[in-house]
């Protein structure tokens, strides 16, 4: 598309900054809305997986991500009670092949954010956009009712709270989960625990226990590591009731390991409660409207897709408005290259959620005796390292893009192949 277009995008999470990216080096006229007063990260860490990294090489970041994040090879988890491993997957045995990077949100934002005030790009803060006016352009809607416009197009980047997307064909909303977990960010502690791994302990399927290695929230800064225990939302109170000390207790009596990450812990404060919904956009599309990131399709993080989903949207609309004629052509196109990916990724999370975090006893007895010694048989293995890395579908042929040359990542500048 060689016309230039006024863009909207509302959202200044790693979806919508990294839209803005690609959208403003198209050549469009980008403006952010970001519903708070500044924009800022939510949550603690993440892990970008190889889809993600590929993203990030081709908006020219990718060395700066490398510089903060923590090198994931390996996720481990185990059975308290027997000590049995119940999940190992690893990314790749080769030397020099595919790898995750567990990021502090705070690393990830701070990356896209500063390229974005780097190119110039516009963002307006403390506006929270309701309503769309779907006349020949689209007008936006305010919260105080003021109207702001017009744009040739809109792109969601709100988050599972959108209140946009309802002006697509066929709206869904989040479906609450049963689990969601209380997350800190603490200094890591390498004694007992792998710096290059994802380690997680499960008491059945009720409880699970993790930390991960998540590198520096900004250069120059100590390490630190995501520690997570998986609850239900509706039982965090009464956790909180019976006192910081009876929880602690809790924690060690099922992973002694952790005492020096509880030791950093002094208030339920620090601890940060995640409420999972599960939900995907048939079409992400309306007129002159895009849905990306979690507005459009949002799960629980087993698999730890999230935010990857979310860059891997931003790329196929910009590949969609590069390769098409006009608006809806590209909008049809970008739901159309997004579509299997999400798809399947969204029913893997939904299937395999409830062997790790759920009320099930025969799920977690299952997954103790079977999913460990399956695991070890090819092609499973390989199998379960595309899952994680989230190539089981190939999101980046359909959208122009190849994954970097792996081996060469850590000897010079990260290169993307478009094909």
């Amino acid at each position: 598309m060689s016309a230039s277009l006024d863009i909207a995008i509302a959202g200044a999470g790693p979806a919508g900054l990294a839209a803005a990216l690609y959208l403003h080096r198209a050549g469009h006229r980008v403006t952010i809305f970001e519903r708070f007063g500044e924009p800022s990260p939510v949550g603690s860490g993440l892990i970008l997986q190889p889809t993600g990294l590929t993203v990030l090489a081709d908006l020219g970041l990718l060395d700066a991500i490398l510089a903060l994040g923590s090198r994931i090879e390996r996720l481990h988890g185990a059975d308290v009670a027997s000590g049995h491993t119940v999940l190992d997957v690893r990314y790749d045995a080769r030397p020099g092949g595919r790898f995750g990077l567990a990021v502090h949100r705070a690393a990830l934002f701070g990356v896209l954010y500063g390229a974005v005030r780097e190119a110039g790009i516009a963002i307006e803060t403390g506006i929270e956009l309701d309503e769309l006016d779907t006349a020949e352009r689209v007008r936006l809607v305010c919260g105080d009712g003021r109207d702001i416009g017009p744009f040739d197009l809109v792109v969601d980047a709100s988050g599972s709270r959108s209140k946009l997307r309802r002006h697509v064909i066929t709206p869904t909303e989040p479906r609450p989960l049963a689990y969601g977990a209380f997350w800190a960010s603490l200094s890591w502690r390498g004694e007992g625990f792998d710096e290059h791994a994802l380690t997680q302990r499960y008491d059945r399927a009720s409880v699970m226990i993790g930390v991960l290695p998540i590198g520096r929230s900004e250069p120059g800064s100590d390490k630190m590591a995501a520690f997570f225990w998986s609850l239900k939302p509706e039982d965090a109170e009464a956790v909180r009731m019976k006192g910081l000390e009876a929880w602690k207790q809790r924690v060690l009596s099922l992973w002694p390991a952790c005492a020096t990450y509880l030791a950093q812990i002094d208030s339920f404060d620090q601890l940060t409660l995640a409420r999972y919904g599960h939900h995907t956009l048939k079409v992400p599309v309306g007129r002159r409207l895009a849905i990306i990131g979690d507005a459009a399709h949002s799960t629980s993080p087993q698999l730890g897709q999230g935010a990857n989903m979310a860059l891997l949207d931003a790329a196929a609309l910009s590949y969609a408005f590069k390769t098409s004629s006009g608006v809806e052509d590209a909008l049809a196109a970008y739901a159309n290259a997004r579509r299997w990916h999400v798809r399947t990724f969204q029913a893997l999370s939904l299937m395999f959620t409830p062997f790790y975090q759920s009320d099930s006893v025969f799920l977690p007895f299952m997954r103790d005796r079977l999913v460990a010694i399956a695991a070890q048989v090819p092609p499973v293995p390989q199998m379960l390292a595309s899952m994680v890395a989230g190539t089981m579908v190939d999101p980046l042929r359909p959208i122009g893009l190849a994954e970097p040359d792996w081996d060469k990542i850590n000897s010079g500048p990260a290169v993307v192949a478009a094909v």
